[in-house]
């Protein structure tokens, strides 16, 4: 880390956002939002690229580019796209209703059929009915489920396009980009959770499915222009799982996937969705370089963004912060402007901070997220 690392003339948005996430002092506190979501850009901006939108309020762009995943969050067109003659997606529209989607899918493969089920509104998509159900169906997704490797060409035309503004963030393939986070989007959580005490070896078996998959996808991102590259997932922080399961179940996969992608010379962040009690030490020991969201507790997590801040200090950089919806949405400009200096004071004095909304938001107001930008833009170094 470079805590002490100072730049005085006034830098360009991606300066700004790659020296606090090496650890530096920028010219200002980084103002940014994890990711701008196709409903808020639609519905309040006009339509307008996520680029755009940052630009637009005067953030430093943090842009995540759309990569291949696993199924369960794919349009049916995307599904399709990733068939091979060995798993196909047999896709079934129950409701296209675009406020009320549901979709039943049927993989077929040579040994057997796999099913789910999502279900979908014009803000998100979600699992109603998840891919494993009996032990012999992760044999079916070892043997059968594609990984499609990255093609570089259109990431570097994308890191082409953001140019100065911003940076270029990626991910690891799969539901989630962690392998406990992923598993558990194919096994319902809890149902996994009392697997890791009634048959810990099946549940590290399914673990290396899918670390073996991830790595596959990591090879095929060599020489890719990503400035940060995301891990982990909501479903392997403290609010979830103990630090006990967390250590035994994510760790070491977290730590195989950040030495295969800092091998390739990429920066890593790991997403705990704010739930960081207690796993403080096990997120530095996976060896990311970047830890977020930092959600407060206002908005579900265990300890204050500046809690955890003081256990890791000088270890890892920090992105997020700021309750999205009880600040942002609800909040007061007085309230806004508090919370971003806040934060500023408490968790990144010394830089190694980007602030940035901690999560997802639909339905904030133009005029906050304005707001939200103009406190960031007053926090100078």
């Amino acid at each position: 880390m470079k805590a002490d690392r100072h730049i005085d003339s006034a830098m360009t948005s991606r300066e700004r956002l790659l020296c606090a996430i090496d650890g530096g002092r920028p010219d200002r506190l980084p103002i940014s939002a994890h990711q701008w979501q196709q409903y808020h850009l639609d519905t309040y901006l006009g339509g307008m690229s996520d680029l755009e939108a940052f630009a637009h309020f005067g953030m430093d762009a943090q842009i995540q580019y759309p990569q291949s995943t696993g199924p369960s969050f794919l349009s049916v067109e995307e599904c399709r796209k990733q068939n091979t003659p060995q798993w196909r997606d047999e896709t079934t529209v129950v409701d296209d209703d675009p406020d009320n989607r549901e979709i039943h899918h049927s993989i077929v493969t040579p040994e057997g059929t796999l099913t789910y089920r999502t279900c979908g509104n014009r803000k998100t998509t979600w699992i109603t009915e998840r891919l494993i159900r009996r032990d012999e169906d992760v044999e079916l997704i070892r043997k059968y489920m594609p990984v499609h490797p990255l093609d570089p060409a259109p990431v570097s035309a994308m890191a082409d396009a953001i140019g100065d503004r911003g940076i270029l963030r990626g991910t690891v393939w799969g539901d989630q980009a962690g392998c406990w986070q992923h598993a558990c989007c194919l096994m319902e959580t809890v149902d996994l959770i009392l697997r890791c005490f009634d048959d810990p070896a099946w549940v590290h078996a399914l673990l290396e499915v899918l670390l073996e998959k991830k790595l596959q996808y990591i090879e095929s991102l060599k020489g890719a222009r990503f400035d940060l590259i995301e891990t982990g997932g909501g479903a392997g922080s403290s609010t979830v799982i103990s630090p006990a399961l967390h250590e035994e179940f994510c760790l070491p996969y977290d730590r195989q996937m950040h030495d295969a992608l800092h091998d390739l010379g990429f920066r890593v962040t790991y997403h705990t969705c704010g739930g960081t009690l207690g796993i403080e030490e096990l997120i530095v020991a996976n060896d990311c370089d970047v830890s977020e969201t930092l959600a407060p507790k206002s908005i579900g997590s265990n300890q204050e963004p500046w809690e955890f801040a003081a256990k890791v200090r000088g270890r890892l950089a920090l992105i997020g912060g700021v309750d999205q919806f009880n600040i942002c949405d609800c909040g007061t400009a007085e309230g806004i402007r508090r919370t971003v200096r806040e934060l500023f004071e408490k968790v990144g004095p010394n830089g190694g901070y980007v602030c940035s909304l901690s999560d997802h938001f639909f339905d904030t107001a133009p005029e906050k997220l304005r707001l939200f930008a103009e406190a960031g833009r007053e926090c100078v170094y």
